[in-house]
């Protein structure tokens, strides 16, 4: 099957912006393999992607063309439309159907189980890539270093960086990436100094994994002699945008938003993660109104916030105590941007509202959450319970913690406070 025109078909196909329209469409090129392909890679939403898989399906399609291209196609699409779990359906039905992988589905596969934190995927994926002969394949030996770093499995991750025979930046990144998101930035940086004793020169992603590293450990010193060997690498070229926002980020989580801004100020083209990283180092220590100020500056700019945003600004408001303004930020993130409230925009509301002793409203927004609160929310009741002296309350959250967390004793440490706080020396209700 020839797909060497490929990416040209991609722009003559009309894009699936209305699903109720596309059905006709869908039903003229289903059995075409190279239309469908297209078709798949254009999704730009779920929704479209299970309408169109679910008709690959219902004709049996993959049955009459059992090519592992079609198969990474769709897997590829439902991992760029951030579902993991569904990407990772498609490879077991792939398996099922006794259709071999390639050299790209099984770097797909890491990739999805990296996201979904298998790591026993992860390892029977590494099985597979020595079955077919692909244990030193780049794509491969990256995504198993990722796969198992992510899921906490460093000595693997360890492993399978050593013994690559070659190991190029893209094996580098990995391991210096997979240390620093898993809490081991001292680990990254001496990873990254044995990299250019190595001779390996670094790209604009080692560096983001770097500054990220050093971010975590608050090194400002290290955060400067980084800043400064960025600046001598890219001198002679336009500084990358990523780069330089894990460089705003870094010295935000040093304590330095005076060095943040600056960077921040001499950046030629500044995107949503730019704002972003400032917004949130604001919020952190504490400068509510350069965050806010800045949020408003964003959005004058044109540039529209995503989740990450607004959690940063709701952060703000927590910290300065800002009951109205929150609620108005919240309503607007939901109903002016269309961004759906994730666990820690809930956090930041109750937390917010307990604070301020609106007990009435945060049980309400916790009950009433579309998602399952997790011990963070309720442990954000349970302090504000504890602040305010509700008994009451504070044993029905109580009682939510101890099923989410039965080992934490902090939970009864609290809850005897809240009970010595109102003279109640009895503690019924509560076992």
């Amino acid at each position: 099957m020839n797909f060497r025109n490929f990416n040209r078909n991609v722009a003559s196909v009309p894009a699936c912006d209305d699903c109720s329209n596309v059905h006709t469409y869908h039903q003229k090129i289903i059995s075409n393999p190279k239309e469908l392909a297209i078709l798949v890679s254009k999704c730009s939403n779920l929704k479209q992607l299970r309408q169109v898989f679910a008709q690959i399906i219902q004709i049996r399609f993959l049955e009459l063309y059992p090519a592992s291209f079609h198969y990474n196609n769709i897997s590829r699409t439902y991992l760029r439309l951030q579902s993991p779990r569904e990407a990772l359906h498609v490879y077991i039905a792939m398996c099922r159907a006794g259709v071999s992988p390639d050299d790209f589905t099984l770097p797909i596969v890491l990739k999805a189980a990296s996201r979904n934190l298998d790591v026993v995927l992860a390892g029977q994926v590494h099985g597979f890539s020595i079955k077919y002969g692909m244990k030193n394949d780049m794509y491969c030996v990256s995504g198993l270093i990722s796969s198992y770093s992510k899921g906490g499995k460093f000595d693997m991750a360890q492993k399978v960086f050593c013994s690559s025979p070659v190991r190029k930046v893209g094996h580098w990144n990995a391991i210096i990436a997979g240390l620093s998101q898993g809490g081991r930035g001292r680990e990254a940086l001496n990873m990254f100094v044995e990299m250019m004793n190595s001779g390996i020169c670094p790209d604009d992603m080692t560096m983001v994994c770097v500054t990220s590293a050093c971010g975590s450990l608050g090194d400002l010193n290290l955060a400067l002699q980084l800043h400064k060997f960025i600046f001598q690498v890219n001198r002679l070229e336009k500084q990358d945008v990523l780069t330089m926002n894990s460089v705003i980020d870094m010295y935000g989580k040093c304590g330095r938003m005076n060095l943040a801004y600056r960077v921040f100020c001499e950046m030629e083209e500044k995107n949503v993660s730019s704002w972003t990283s400032m917004i949130v180092g604001y919020a952190a220590h504490g400068h509510v109104d350069d965050a806010l100020k800045c949020f408003s500056c964003m959005v004058e700019a044109g540039i529209t916030p995503n989740h990450v945003t607004f959690v940063g600004v709701l952060t703000a408001c927590v910290h300065g105590g800002m009951v109205q303004e929150g609620k108005y930020y919240f309503n607007m993130m939901k109903n002016g941007y269309g961004i759906e409230p994730m666990l820690p925009h809930y956090g930041c509301m109750v937390d917010l509202l307990g604070r301020a002793g609106i007990l009435d409203e945060a049980i309400l927004m916790v009950e009433g959450m579309p998602l399952k609160p997790n011990a963070v929310i309720w442990g954000c009741l349970m302090g504000a319970c504890e602040n305010y002296g509700n008994v009451k309350l504070g044993e029905h959250v109580a009682k939510h913690l101890i099923e989410l967390e039965p080992g934490n004793s902090g939970v009864y440490v609290v809850l005897s406070n809240i009970y010595a706080n109102s003279d109640k020396s009895s503690i019924e209700g509560c076992s």
